[in-house]
């Protein structure tokens, strides 16, 4: 028995009985078991159960004992001060922190079948990475697919830019920052970091970015990180965002960026400092963006961005490293911001306004290297090989929007290995 077959078995609601009894004999009805979060944090969000008839909602916790609890370091942690129930194979402890916030524990063992937990065990990787895998044939891919896929994924990016900019009066530089910031954030923190872009007014960034020190303190200050100051730099931030507080009447909002599962290159605090530099060095950002004519010259905007000097010798707040350098941005990171967030804006911006040259933003997906992740790798498995971010981006795509889906009869490969089976 593990943690990720109870996740399973939980997401995909396979038990026995849904009469779910806790181990303090309460009654639980499970109204929504939640959403999968495959990051750090609870392992199922946005629940929602009732108990005495009483609607409790909130996140799902699940372990294999009880006392994980206590190994996983989860107490006092406030990613989960959000918890309603503690679900676990074997209830082999007491949680008192649980128990004093009444919220109950479920053991699953009783309604689990165990020939259903073995035949799982079983089939772990035994699975088809897309449903027609075996029927995949390269000969069998449309002419221009890459293209057609890619304009499908830049089409819904421009819905999600329009309703962003109506929101924000028609500033393309604001929804710039917001889309920049989410794309700084990486999976792990690319909604919370949005979050602190949206609580933001641009005005506010415009306002102090010949300051760097102030840009940083206000990105940190947002994040909680200067509440208990561990040395000189720390006191300057929380100094300067304390002034901005009173200066722009900012309200009480703290957002809690994660640092589990990330390289500490990747950390909030070296990526937040990153993006202060941007703002500081390049003003009417998304003005400049829009003058580029090709990829070379769009990387070079990026390619002097840095952190600060403190986090030469620093990826935490207090804490010295025994590597010093400084944090540029990678080229690799360059390349995610330009295929993520400025290309889809430049798509969004031409079509509106020059759509004679949209066909351009083709050309800078063809000029960038393809991208490198697991997705990727499975579509090589079948044959594929890849020389640009056209390509990449347009199965990757795909595979999120119709092989994860099993829409086999809206794909353009699909329809035609099914009508040629």
């Amino acid at each position: 028995m593990n943690e990720e077959i109870l996740q399973y078995l939980w997401n995909f609601k396979k038990f026995r009985s849904f009469n779910f009894i806790s181990t303090n004999g309460k009654g639980i009805e499970i109204l929504e078991f939640g959403e999968w979060n495959k990051n750090s944090g609870p392992d199922f969000l946005f629940a929602k159960i009732k108990i005495d008839n009483i609607i409790f909602a909130g996140n799902i916790e699940i372990h294999t004992k009880a006392s994980d609890w206590f190994f996983h370091n989860h107490s006092g942690n406030p990613e989960f001060g959000n918890l309603i129930l503690h679900a676990v194979y074997i209830n082999d402890c007491d949680i008192p922190e649980l128990e004093n916030q009444d919220i109950p524990t479920l053991e699953l063992r009783k309604y689990i079948d165990e020939t259903l937990i073995q035949k799982h065990q079983n089939l772990r990787g035994e699975h088809f990475f897309i449903p027609c895998e075996n029927l995949f044939d390269i000969d069998k891919i449309p002419l221009f697919f890459e293209e057609e896929v890619l304009l499908k994924k830049l089409s819904f990016k421009s819905e999600l830019l329009e309703l962003s900019l109506k929101k924000n009066q028609n500033n393309y530089e604001a929804v710039l920052f917001q889309n920049l910031t989410y794309t700084f954030g990486l999976k792990v923190n690319a909604e919370i970091f949005l979050q602190m872009a949206e609580c933001l007014d641009f005005t506010v960034i415009q306002k102090i970015k010949q300051n760097p020190i102030q840009l940083e303190a206000l990105f940190f200050g947002i994040c909680g990180f200067l509440e208990s100051p561990q040395d000189e730099m720390m006191k300057i931030w929380k100094r300067e965002f304390d002034f901005l507080k009173v200066k722009f009447n900012l309200s009480e909002f703290h957002i809690h960026p994660k640092f589990s599962k990330l390289r500490p290159p990747n950390f909030p605090t070296i990526r937040l400092s990153q993006l202060a530099n941007l703002y500081h060095s390049q003003p009417n950002l998304f003005s400049k963006l829009l003058e580029v004519k090709n990829i070379a010259d769009l990387s070079r905007i990026f390619e002097t961005i840095k952190a600060a000097e403190y986090w030469n010798s620093h990826f935490n707040f207090g804490k010295i490293s025994t590597v010093v350098n400084e944090k540029y941005l990678s080229q690799d990171f360059i390349d995610l911001i330009i295929i993520n967030c400025i290309l889809p804006m430049k798509y969004y911006y031409h079509k509106n306004h020059n759509p004679e040259i949209v066909d351009d933003i083709f050309d800078f997906y063809r000029q960038l290297k393809p991208e490198r992740n697991s997705v990727l790798d499975g579509w090589k498995k079948l044959g594929m090989t890849f020389e640009n971010a056209l390509q990449t981006q347009a199965f990757l795509y795909q595979y999120k929007l119709f092989c994860t889906q099993k829409k086999c009869l809206n794909c353009g490969i699909g329809f035609q290995l099914l009508n040629n089976a």
